[in-house]
């Protein structure tokens, strides 16, 4: 894909994604990263923490649109299948491999069970690199999580996908 291609796809909107977080799913999704805090599955627990609810884990925003995304309460903004495919298919056309190359978070408030959050996602860069003789395209990803109550920043959450060659 062409440097003059890829400039095109920065500010590609990837979907919004209204999710509600479950206390079942903070539970699991600690329990998956092995960290047997009991802030994430007690209530009383996050309480004698000075938490007012169940805190998420700090990892978690990176499988939040997986959780708690019920149709019913989806925007007319919601994706209509997999955006990411628009982005991703013309780099997986040439065959090679689509890699997780990095995560990021920028909290601005913790995430609680019981939010309802609205996270918008959108390309932010995309650029080549040449590494042993391969050719690697970057793709940065980043999706803003709000409240969706009253509308402030909760997290971004920044993804880098690899396409290597």
């Amino acid at each position: 894909m062409a440097d003059d291609i890829l400039s095109t796809i920065i500010g590609t909107p990837t979907g919004t994604t209204v999710v509600t977080v479950e206390r079942g799913q903070l539970a699991l999704f600690a329990s998956a990263v092995k960290d047997d805090n009991p802030v994430y599955r007690d209530p009383r627990a996050a309480a004698d923490a000075g938490l007012p609810g169940i805190p998420a884990p700090p990892t978690y925003p990176f499988v939040m649109g997986n959780f708690g995304a019920y149709p019913e309460i989806q925007t007319e903004d919601a994706p209509v299948g997999n955006p990411m495919g628009a982005v991703l298919g013309p780099l997986m056309a040439k065959g090679g491999l689509i890699l997780h190359g990095e995560q990021a978070f920028t909290y601005h408030r913790p995430v609680f069970a019981g939010d309802v959050l609205e996270g918008k996602g959108m390309v932010v860069d995309a650029y080549q690199k040449e590494s042993k003789g391969k050719l690697m395209t970057f793709v940065v990803v980043e999706t803003a999580w709000t409240d969706q109550a009253t509308g402030e920043p909760v997290c971004t959450s920044q993804m880098n996908i690899i396409h290597r060659i």
